[in-house]
């Protein structure tokens, strides 16, 4: 982590511990849009300074933008500047990396935040773009926001390619749903049942002998070697022979030109985005190898090249994190419960789930590997269960445990720059 990232840190921190009631802060809330966003002018007391400025997303328009700010601190003896910003899809990007390259202090209000504060403004539910941009300051100025991470651009690449594998996931498989339950469901049912995985040897006949009859066109042996590129063990000869004999008594729908073309068609998009997604990942090795942190997280018991790297780039910079609540908020590890009335005593608190669901989800399958294949976490997975293993859902409950340990173990690694010591798990 580099000085200025510090610095930034540094000044959110105080800026929240001094932002209510200011005047000497002007605050200037955003209401995020593709082409141009509405800015509004005010102070930390709520005061008005100006509403209803048009933001050009571009150049020009960013210029305009300070011109205003350079013009309103000087007018009004503001000393300091901050701009809040709603996280709408990627349209703020451009903008925030502008405003923090030119070093101001740039922090954000959560949607969800945004849409509880609407009506508390005036009392009423009705949305628009200078509402909009003037509830954004409006929170802001109450401290109610977020600091707006930046980090270095190698992390920023790493979370974008991260967020392309998990893309480039999603239509993988719904190429493989579109498959099985539409082309084999339709044209070779019987198919399903021997279905394992999308093996390759499917694939094969999904592209070249969906149509039942012409398997049975070919002797059994023949039809096994165009399936497969060898022999094949004896047990993947007898599945390809149950599937060739039941070829012969298919339910299936006739078929025509149209339905090979289209086999032919979703069997290549698969294979070239199984080939896409293979190059990415090997791409976010190669990056996330360029973090010193990163070999500190691969040393932790169930933490392959994968949940290292979604780790790393959730986490970013390790010293922004003040302590370990913050950091489990991060992933929706943190407890909460409805509590009122009668069922104060009664409520059970269960996670949040309000972070970020990869990051929370790669932590469950590391704690499941690691609870049953090393001796460290299985004796403290043990322990967890001790007296309560006839409580539903409670293994499920204590892997989730060990996840969010795992996540403090990871924050852990990284602030003190040294690999895992089953020491760490006592902490």
């Amino acid at each position: 982590m580099n000085e200025n990232q510090n610095n930034r840190i540094d000044e959110f921190r105080q800026f929240k511990k001094r932002i209510r009631g200011s005047t000497e802060e002007l605050v200037i809330g955003l209401d995020i849009a593709k082409r141009k966003h509405h800015a509004f002018f005010g102070n930390g007391n709520g005061q008005t300074v100006l509403k209803g400025l048009i933001v050009e997303n571009s150049a020009e328009g960013f210029r305009h933008l300070l011109s205003q700010v350079g013009f309103y601190m000087q007018r009004d003896d503001f000393r300091r500047v901050v701009f809040g910003l709603e996280p709408t899809s990627v349209y703020h990007k451009p903008l925030a990396e502008h405003l923090i390259e030119q070093g101001y202090l740039v922090v954000y209000a959560t949607n969800e935040a945004i849409k509880k504060n609407r009506s508390l403004m005036d009392g009423r539910w009705d949305k628009n773009d200078t509402k909009d941009s003037a509830n954004v300051a409006d929170l802001v100025a109450q401290g109610k926001c977020q600091y707006y991470d930046l980090p270095e651009l190698r992390l920023r690449e790493l979370r974008n390619l991260l967020l392309l594998r998990k893309r480039l996931k999603k239509q993988l498989h719904g190429c493989r749903v579109r498959i099985r339950n539409n082309l084999v469901a339709q044209y070779f049912p019987e198919l399903d049942r021997f279905w394992k995985n999308a093996a390759a040897e499917n694939l094969s006949i999904v592209r070249w002998f969906l149509d039942p009859g012409s398997i049975r066109q070919l002797a059994c042996e023949q039809f096994i070697s165009k399936v497969t590129r060898h022999n094949g063990g004896l047990r993947q000869q007898r599945r390809l022979r149950q599937i060739w004999e039941v070829a012969g008594q298919s339910i299936g729908c006739r078929s025509g030109p149209g339905m090979q073309l289209e086999a032919e068609i979703v069997v290549e998009a698969l294979h070239g985005l199984q080939e896409q997604v293979s190059r990415v990942e090997q791409a976010i090795e190669q990056l996330a190898a360029g973090f010193p942190e990163y070999d500190y997280l691969k040393s932790i018991p169930g933490f392959g090249p994968y949940v290292s790297a979604v780790t790393l780039a959730a986490i970013g910079n390790a010293d922004r994190f003040e302590n370990r609540s913050q950091l489990l908020r991060l992933a929706g590890f943190d407890l909460s419960a409805n509590r009122s009335g009668e069922k104060s005593r009664t409520a059970v608190p269960v996670i949040s789930k309000k972070g970020k669901a990869n990051l929370r989800y790669a932590l469950y399958q590391a704690a499941l590997v690691a609870s049953s294949r090393t001796s460290h976490f299985r004796a403290y997975y043990n322990r967890l269960l001790e007296g309560r293993q006839r409580e539903k859902g409670i293994r499920t409950k204590m892997l989730v445990k060990i996840a969010a340990k795992m996540l403090v173990i990871a924050w852990t690694l990284m602030k003190r720059k040294e690999s895992f010591n089953p020491v760490h798990i006592q902490t």
